[in-house]
């Protein structure tokens, strides 16, 4: 068949663009492309291999949310952290601080949210990891960073028993903070103490600058007490934070309690129960009696001086060299060492409110009854003085808050 040219093309028979590409090229290339096109088409259209599957229908609905945002910085150490989930429910939830210690959370609403269930030091960078799933089970992760606020107004705690110390039966755990705390709740929360064996302990306040805790009863010789003092950013009042992170721990020694009676003028010191001594005393006279009630012990000094200024008695008394003094109360009453008391142990009540114990001056005989009862004695010892003709001791006035009755303690 002969073939003729078409008019007004060039020889070749092939007629070009106007940049002379042959356009022949260009309808390949459109071929091509509608190949490719097609095949889209035809794998979206329902053919249940899902290999053309969009990529959106791969992502997971649920979005999480980090409060605060990444990179914030001088974030509250308290309210201010939270994860929450929408169009699905949260299933992990990891916060840690800049040494990679771990702040627990519960995760709340069935997934909906998570709270951290401690409050967060001061000063301290955080980093959260956080993943939520769908309805269908997709997953998505949120990671964030901020970093807390540095306080310009701080409190501490100074706290008693020390660390690594054995101690009596009676000694609670006393914290007096060096600023009034007007959020007690969260400091007393911050204060964790573990036992073993396990024991219910239970905090009290006396006014708003001290804590203590203790069992209902004296604690069982041999319990281990562990204390944690999670007080670094605890916002004890407006704008004042805590900035203590320590761990204690002391042990509970022998059972030893000594029981006074001012009327007959003697102390029987039991120790696991079972009468080990008895020793003649004399108590305070008349207007000068002693307190009735359990008094602890809170220190022991081999020789003090005593002076009556102290305490209100004005000059009526400045001895010097006290030896064998242990503290009962803050208010200024000890069971001590008495060289000057003449024949007043075991027969008449000749003291200002202390308890003494016959002793020479110097306290160098270990042999008289003040020297033995002061080296079988240790801090958290008790004391108990009865038929004396003042009232009970106060709960705060010293270690003695067992004088006060176990459910107003709690109260």
């Amino acid at each position: 068949m002969n073939v003729r040219p078409i008019s007004g093309a060039s020889g070749g028979g092939r007629r070009r663009g106007r940049k002379g590409w042959p356009v022949l090229i260009a309808g390949a290339l459109l071929m091509a492309v509608t190949a490719c096109g097609g095949g889209d088409s035809d794998s979206g259209s329902g053919s249940g291999d899902g290999k053309g599957e969009d990529a959106r229908s791969k992502q997971s609905d649920a979005v999480v949310t980090i409060s605060p945002k990444s990179g914030a910085t001088e974030v509250d150490t308290s309210g201010a952290l939270k994860v929450t989930a929408g169009k699905g429910k949260l299933t992990e939830v990891e916060v840690k601080d800049d040494k990679g210690t771990t702040i627990t959370g519960t995760i709340t609403g069935g997934g909906a949210g998570w709270t951290p269930s401690t409050h967060l030091a001061a000063a301290t960078k955080y980093t959260v990891h956080a993943v939520a799933e769908d309805s269908e089970g997709r997953k998505t992760a949120q990671d964030s960073s901020f970093t807390t606020l540095t306080p310009k107004n701080t409190f501490a705690g100074y706290f008693t028993p020390e660390d690594g110390s054995t101690v009596g039966v009676g000694m609670p755990f006393s914290i007096r903070f060096t600023r009034g705390i007007t959020h007690p709740q969260d400091v007393e929360k911050a204060v964790q103490i573990k036992t073993e064996p396990a024991v219910d302990v239970e905090g009290h306040w006396f006014g708003n600058d001290r804590l203590d805790f203790r069992p209902e009863k004296y604690w069982k010789s041999g319990t281990k007490v562990t204390v944690m003092l999670n007080l670094d950013g605890v916002e004890g009042r407006d704008g004042v934070y805590g900035k203590q992170a320590k761990t204690v721990k002391f042990t509970i020694g022998r059972n030893q309690v000594s029981v006074v009676d001012a009327k007959k003028h003697t102390m029987k010191v039991t120790q696991d129960g079972k009468t080990i001594k008895t020793i003649p005393v004399t108590t305070g006279k008349p207007g000068y009696d002693t307190w009735n009630g359990q008094m602890v012990m809170s220190e022991k000094l081999t020789e003090t001086r005593m002076n009556g200024e102290t305490v209100g008695y004005g000059g009526e008394y400045d001895i010097k060299d006290v030896p064998h003094a242990i503290r009962l109360t803050t208010s200024g009453t000890f069971i001590h060492g008495n060289y000057w008391g003449g024949g007043a142990f075991g027969n008449y009540n000749a003291s200002h409110g202390c308890v003494g114990l016959r002793d020479v001056k110097g306290g160098y005989d270990s042999g008289v009854p003040a020297a033995w009862f002061f080296n079988h004695s240790m801090i958290g010892d008790v004391v108990v003085v009865k038929n004396s003709h003042d009232r009970t001791v106060d709960p705060d006035n010293g270690l003695n808050g067992w004088n006060m009755p176990w459910d107003k303690w709690k109260a």
